[in-house]
């Protein structure tokens, strides 16, 4: 058990080291490599294999999955920016009819104006021209009134026909 110094059989340190064990490590190292191999290649792997072909066809299901329905999303797109431009198209031309609507609706209500501006500015001239005509005859009045006033005024007396033919003649020029 000890290290004996003097003989010929000495204890080894660390025993896999030995070679006198070699042979026999070397099988019991071969048997668990064969027994790894056969549990890895009929249990292990076979799994693992599945495991990966299954995800491998997930991921392809997905992808085509994917790639349908980045399809069906264009054509949808495609459908909205067809429905979007045609709304626009019909917005403008309902908003095109309405500019036009009104516009025809402001020009008759402007012609209607202008017809009731022009009727009353001609009642306007008229009134106008009858008041200067009632005018004119008004200052015959007044001034024939005031003469009278003043001749008497001053003492005298004026027959009708004399005065009016002087204002006559004085409104005359």
């Amino acid at each position: 058990m000890a290290t004996e110094t003097h003989g010929a059989t000495e204890a080894v340190a660390m025993p896999q080291l030995d070679f006198a064990t070699f042979p026999n490590q070397i099988f019991w190292l071969l048997v668990t490599l064969v027994v790894i191999y056969f549990v890895l290649s009929k249990i292990a792997l076979p799994r693992i294999s599945s495991v990966l072909a299954e995800r491998s066809g997930t991921i392809m299901n997905d992808i085509s999955a994917a790639e349908e329905l980045k399809l069906k999303a264009q054509d949808a797109e495609n459908a909205y920016n067809k429905a979007l431009a045609e709304a626009k198209a019909e917005a403008q031309r309902i908003s095109g009819a309405a500019n036009a609507a009104i516009q025809a609706d402001l020009d008759v209500a402007l012609a209607k104006a202008d017809a009731e501006i022009a009727a009353k500015a001609v009642e306007s001239e008229a009134m106008i021209a009858d008041i200067r005509d009632n005018a004119a005859d008004s200052v015959k009045v007044v001034a024939k009134d005031t003469a009278k006033e003043l001749v008497a005024a001053f003492g005298g007396k004026a027959d009708a026909k004399t005065l009016t033919a002087a204002i006559n003649a004085r409104l005359k020029g």
